[in-house]
């Protein structure tokens, strides 16, 4: 049923519960896993003299998370891809699935961010109203 199953994971609480999920989804179903990770965009940056090396930085610390990630899925039996993203979370989530084809997004219910929502999230709430594959929002 699943062939792409995308993990949007920041490292919080509920997206490691969410990592679960994903594993198991994808053990069940033989898919490829992809671990997301978005970074705050750079355009912020612009024009100081140090934007490089804040630039590599951000990516950095974003591939931690990645790394994280990598090691708390531990040795499955499933494909498992990594997609590190630069842009607005929502955005570069729904780019993702969709350049990889998703058949599933798994994301948490918050993230790292500040709470603007009553249950969900403002990310997961944008994903939700906006995917085309179905999303898994794990609590």
């Amino acid at each position: 049923m699943f062939k792409n199953i995308l993990l949007a994971f920041d490292g919080s609480e509920y997206s490691t519960k969410a990592l679960t999920y994903a594993r198991s989804m994808a053990a069940q179903y033989r898919a490829t896993l992809w671990l997301a990770h978005v970074f705050a965009q750079t355009s912020d940056l612009l024009g100081y003299e140090d934007f490089e090396r804040l630039f590599a930085k951000r990516k950095c610390a974003g591939q931690l998370v990645l790394d994280d990630a990598l090691e708390k899925l531990g040795k499955p039996s499933f494909d498992v891809c990594q997609e590190l993203l630069e842009g607005p979370e929502a955005n570069s989530i729904l780019k993702a699935a969709a350049n990889r084809q998703a058949d599933l997004i798994v994301m948490g219910t918050r993230g790292l961010g500040a709470l603007k929502g009553f249950f969900l999230g403002s990310v997961s709430r944008e994903v939700i109203n906006h995917s085309t594959c179905p999303v898994m929002v794990v609590h």
